[in-house]
């Protein structure tokens, strides 16, 4: 049972109700976005409040935590709209950015979570790699492409008609 009276009064009526509108009233209440969260009144504080939903949204976007990421993007939205466009130029790329990424969130590359690999840099003692890694990558490409199968050559083969209750070519000819 649940009590659906909202106010203190001990005296007012209180209605129970059982859980069975709980879809009805969970329909009519609708996901809170980022744009309806307080804003900041000053333009550097939006700047700087700007910057900081970026981050947020980047580091959900990286751990895979969509509800979150979409909400710092709404929130991210609503900044960039009420701050000057010349202002805010690059945390307008980057939300472009992080907003591919998140439309990109349900492809089979994205689930399969493989990011490219990062070339490796240079080394800070001069020291220069081996070149055994070269060798690996090539031979496991040579590995990774897949041989056609051999095509079976039967020759020429007897078949025993006899065995298989068909009378012998011989005797039909005869």
């Amino acid at each position: 049972m649940v009590r659906r009276s909202q106010t203190s009064n001990p005296r007012s009526t209180v209605v129970l109700t059982s859980g069975a509108d709980w879809g009805a009233r969970a329909a009519s209440q609708r996901r809170s976005s980022g744009a309806e969260s307080p804003m900041p009144r000053r333009q550097p504080a939006k700047i700087k409040a700007l910057q900081q939903t970026i981050e947020v949204a980047r580091t959900a976007i990286n751990k895979k935590r969509w509800p979150q990421a979409r909400y710092a993007l709404s929130r991210a939205r609503a900044l960039v709209n009420a701050l000057p466009a010349n202002l805010v130029t690059q945390e307008r790329e980057q939300l472009s950015q992080l907003r591919k990424k998140y439309a990109a969130r349900d492809t089979p590359a994205a689930r399969n979570g493989k990011k490219p690999q990062p070339k490796p840099t240079a080394r800070a003692g001069g020291k220069k790699s081996a070149a055994k890694t070269t060798a690996k990558k090539v031979t496991t490409k040579a590995a990774q492409v897949p041989k056609p199968a051999p095509v079976r050559d039967l020759g020429n083969r007897y078949i025993n008609r006899t065995a298989l209750g068909y009378g012998s070519t011989d005797e039909a000819t005869q």
